[in-house]
């Protein structure tokens, strides 16, 4: 008689256990939310042991920020720090439609969502705050400007304008934007941004944003 083969799991190696790890946390987090989801869910998704999370992530906390971590590096390659503002709304109609109709995108997603933990949530706020701060850059913001604070709420804007699409097109059948292209999103995406970042010095129906 011939051995039983090796689990599947057995086989994997851990960078591959990892990736599994990650991508069911990411559908998890990004659907049920941190404090509704339970490590045996995540490891059940993934179809590994358990334990995997702690050998790999430490702890469900962990295991959260590696995703939030992977959602950094994902926008970092949206908007990197010699991006111009022409360059912009391509790469966010690019980013919005990598995977097909736009579903699921996990890592954006999680974003959305709070997770019940302190700091998680402060590197969540962090990643937010220093994405707008990176659109605000590209529109030319120098921190020393008086409209500084102006110009970083534009760009705030156009971040929560880019989280709703892709959360009305992860989350419901509208149509045409569920099935928009990264081309049909370029255009639209480039009169918001050129509205938004590209305002007339002064408004006087636009006050300062408080700090």
């Amino acid at each position: 008689m011939t051995a039983h083969a090796p689990h599947p799991a057995r086989r994997r190696d851990a960078a591959g256990t990892r990736h599994l790890l990650l991508d069911a946390a990411r559908q998890r987090f990004a659907r049920d939310g941190y404090a509704a989801t339970t490590v045996r869910d995540i490891a059940d998704d993934a179809g590994v042991n358990v334990a995997l999370i702690n050998r790999y992530f430490t702890s469900k906390e962990g295991l959260f920020k590696a995703c939030l971590v992977g959602a950094v590096d994902e926008l970092g390659r949206t908007v990197s720090v010699d991006v111009t503002l022409e360059e912009v709304p391509r790469a966010i109609a690019r980013h919005l439609t990598d995977t097909p109709n736009g579903k699921h995108p996990n890592r954006l997603l999680i974003l959305l969502r709070k997770s019940g933990d302190e700091r998680a949530e402060q590197i969540r706020l962090d990643i937010l705050r220093s994405f707008a701060e990176r659109l605000a850059a590209a529109a030319g913001r120098q921190p020393d400007h008086p409209d500084t604070d102006r110009l970083l709420l534009r760009a705030q804007v156009t971040l929560a304008a880019a989280f709703g699409i892709a959360l009305l097109r992860a989350s419901t059948a509208l149509e045409p934007l569920g099935s928009a292209t990264e081309q049909d999103l370029v255009g639209p995406l480039h009169d918001l941004l050129g509205a938004l970042l590209t305002p007339p010095p002064s408004r006087p129906d636009e006050p300062h944003p408080t700090a």
